[in-house]
């Protein structure tokens, strides 16, 4: 598998994501909407910030049991409910990305939302990966 990130001097620095993600592959993963559930189906976490953590962690989780790694991840959707909370913990929210997923990241969205199907649940993460 080859992935190519790509992000054109026309456009604005990319922070946090990449403009653009070029892949090949044989296999593609399809990753469903995780927020920050445990394994007793309880939303924990109280912030944005620990919340995000125990949502990237879930959706790891299951892109690493379905045999990829984080550098295949090729497509990230972050679902937040209150979107200037998540711009104010960019910063952090970077950090727990490089610890947990590595430096390279995939193209990415953050849309605002009213709600998540867990009243509790703050974040949501989905995407999708190629693997070799």
């Amino acid at each position: 598998m080859s992935t190519e990130r790509i992000n054109p001097p026309e456009l604005s620095p990319p922070t946090g994501f990449s403009h653009a993600v070029t892949t090949t592959g044989s296999r593609l993963v399809f990753l469903a909407g995780q927020t920050a559930l445990d394994t007793d189906g309880k939303v924990v976490g109280e912030t944005l910030p620990e919340q995000f953590e125990k949502a990237l962690t879930n959706l790891l989780t299951a892109l690493r049991a379905a045999g990829g790694t984080p550098a295949d991840l090729a497509r990230v959707t972050v679902h937040a409910t209150d979107v200037g909370d998540y711009r104010a913990h960019a910063p952090e929210l970077g950090r727990i990305w490089h610890r947990l997923a590595g430096r390279d990241y995939p193209a990415m969205a953050v849309i605002g939302t009213v709600r998540l199907w867990d009243d509790q649940a703050l974040v949501e993460l989905d995407g999708f990966a190629v693997l070799a």
